[in-house]
């Protein structure tokens, strides 16, 4: 028969590390429940990592010799999880900051023959200068990212000499009287 898994000799910073985050409401909820077993089982010795995780309300039993494992070993810091490497960026940060850089200017400045930026036109341009093509779902992200926001044109608001001066006479009495 096999010795039940029991939890190391824990230091007074420890405890008060693991009582800390026990009742933590800022601490991710997996790492507070996790802190609630590992207090549990120091608080009651004869508590194995079974009946340890049960009480934090672990549904799987493997889970509690898991985190006592890693607590023994690491201290508290086991109780985060470990980084997982996820995917590979398709483009580097100097292909980012190249965008960011061309966003930022005027396109009238780059000699371009109109005044703002729109994504097909930011897109088209940075595909000349750089030679990289970027998705509009990653120029979109990487922008919004950088705090920029796309604003829409309103011309007619700002051009009033393009405007119609006949244009009240046009559009004839409006509904009400002012």
């Amino acid at each position: 028969m096999t010795k039940a898994l029991s939890v190391r000799e824990v230091s007074e910073t420890e405890k008060a590390e693991i009582a800390r985050l026990t009742r933590s409401q800022k601490a991710p909820s997996a790492i507070v429940q996790r802190a609630k077993m590992i207090a549990a089982m120091i608080a009651d010795p004869t508590l194995s990592a079974t009946q340890g995780a049960r009480s934090a309300g672990f549904h799987s039993s493997s889970m509690g010799t898991k985190w006592v494992h890693r607590f023994n070993e690491q201290g508290v810091a086991g109780l985060s999880d470990k980084q997982r490497p996820g995917r590979v960026p398709v483009h580097s940060q100097e292909v980012r900051g190249a965008l960011i850089d061309l966003a930022l200017h005027k396109p009238a400045s780059l000699g371009y023959p109109f005044a703002l930026w729109t994504l097909e036109r930011l897109q088209r341009a940075f595909e000349e200068r750089q030679h990289v093509h970027l998705s509009d779902s990653t120029i979109w992200e990487w922008v919004e990212a950088e705090g920029l926001r796309w604003k829409r044109q309103q011309s007619w608001f700002r051009e009033p000499e393009k405007q119609d001066p006949a244009f009240a006479e046009k559009r004839g009495p409006s509904s009400r009287p002012t």
